[in-house]
């Protein structure tokens, strides 16, 4: 059976300019996406919101996983006299195929519902530990500008969309049907991993 290593962002002390941690809205994506996961016969696992960088990477290293799929969102760099917008997927740049491949599949999809599909990019990049020390095919989603009005109110405002986007694009990469779970008990939005522990202003 297909497993995918799911990483959140950990970075609760990112605040979104309207509220809420980038860590909080990340696992609410991941919460979101589980159900399609399940749904699809794709096993997961999840990062604990205590680990560090590297003890996420030690997790994912741990076992077999055939996609490890990281999950953030970022500020504006300094020297911008305006906060930036856009999406940006990330593979590491010499990775075998199945990062780039996976990156691809991630970078098309979420340019059908980003409302500014020429602002979603796909990224080659050398540097993010994420990328470069996993044992699986890596990519690193950073879904928008967390300063940035817009694309804070997007993430904030389709988290079941987002977190089914991805499922289907984790799906695809895994070359398995993509399953729509029935949704009489699930309850969107909620925060449902047992290491959740970081609470939202």
């Amino acid at each position: 059976m297909p497993r995918v290593y799911l990483s959140p962002s950990t970075q609760h002390f990112n605040y979104f300019v309207n509220g809420g941690s980038e860590e909080y809205y990340m696992n609410l994506i991941v919460d979101a996406m589980i159900p399609y996961l399940r749904a699809s016969g794709i096993e997961f696992a999840r990062n604990d919101p205590g680990d560090s960088v590297p003890e996420v990477i030690e997790r994912s290293n741990e076992h077999h996983y055939d996609l490890h799929l990281a999950l953030q969102a970022r500020g504006t760099p300094d020297g911008h006299d305006a906060p930036l917008r856009g999406i940006e997927v990330f593979h590491y740049a010499i990775s075998p195929v199945g990062g780039e491949k996976a990156a691809y599949i991630i970078y098309q999809n979420l340019k059908d519902i980003y409302p500014v599909p020429e602002l979603v990019y796909y990224v080659p990049n050398f540097a993010m530990l994420e990328l470069s020390l996993t044992n699986a095919p890596a990519v690193m989603v950073e879904l928008g500008y967390y300063d940035n009005p817009e694309d804070a109110n997007w993430i904030r405002n389709n988290i079941e969309e987002i977190g089914r986007n991805l499922a289907l694009s984790v799906a695809q990469f895994l070359q398995v049907p993509f399953v729509e779970p029935h949704q009489q008990n699930y309850v969107p939005n909620t925060p449902t991993s047992e290491n959740w522990q970081h609470t939202t202003n």
